[in-house]
């Protein structure tokens, strides 16, 4: 096992379908999260505020262990922001923690 950085760039003006696949899009994270295999998951605000109301978001980083580059390939391409058409492209690279 090792982490994979997946790096999600949203498609413009896809606020409304990223709020309405959230909340299957979390249950996925969690389940991540409950197998020890979650580092860290969020949006990146499109604007430069912790709550970016209705500027909405730009994309999303998701750093977490898979067995392989492929099977993080194949969970991020499974992902309902992926499907419901918030994410207009997704990078999958392998990714080395150093600190903290």
């Amino acid at each position: 096992m090792m982490l994979y950085a997946i790096i999600a760039e949203d498609s413009a003006d896809s606020l409304e379908k990223r709020v309405a696949s959230r909340a299957t899009h979390i249950e996925r994270l969690n389940a991540l999260k409950a197998a020890g295999r979650l580092i860290l998951a969020g949006p990146h605000p499109a604007i430069d505020s912790e709550d970016p109301g209705s500027a909405g978001f730009s994309g999303s980083l998701i750093v977490a262990e898979f067995a392989s580059l492929k099977d993080a390939q194949s969970w991020a391409d499974k992902d309902p922001y992926a499907s419901a058409g918030v994410y207009s492209q997704i990078t999958v690279k392998p990714f080395k923690k150093v600190l903290p």
